[in-house]
């Protein structure tokens, strides 16, 4: 489990990520809540992290990275929608959490063939254990 910090990190970013273009949809909010409540976030410190900007740090396992990077996917199609902005900023935050660029523009491109373009985890790992090995 990761710690506290790491935490309100994960949050953090994935709150960034769903401000991108500039509103937060009741949808995205409700995602963002239920990812906190899964990591034992508080509903007062999860409000929190909307107006109060916390240390970003990068996840320690590749294996972290690749769940930060899912959790990313799947909030940006919460909505059933995917704009330009959100897809070159997901592109630019798997990169910054050293992913393989080859790994990310893969599973941009096949979670177009997924029911409501959830890509199941399992294809999602093949994905980067592909690139890994």
């Amino acid at each position: 489990m990761p710690t506290e910090k790491e935490k309100l990190s994960i949050l953090s970013e994935m709150i960034g990520f769903a401000k991108v273009n500039n509103e937060i949809k009741e949808m995205e909010y409700d995602f963002l809540f239920s990812v906190a409540q899964q990591l034992e976030v508080t509903k007062l410190t999860f409000d929190r992290l909307f107006k109060h900007d916390v240390e970003h740090v990068i996840p320690k396992s590749q294996s972290e990275r690749i769940v930060q990077f899912h959790r990313l996917v799947l909030l940006m199609n919460v909505d059933n929608q995917q704009e330009l902005i959100e897809i070159k900023r997901l592109h630019d935050i798997g990169l910054s959490m050293g992913l393989p660029p080859g790994a990310i523009q893969q599973v941009l491109s096949i979670m177009h063939q997924y029911p409501d373009k959830i890509v199941p985890p399992d294809v999602l790992i093949n994905i980067f254990k592909a690139y890994y090995n």
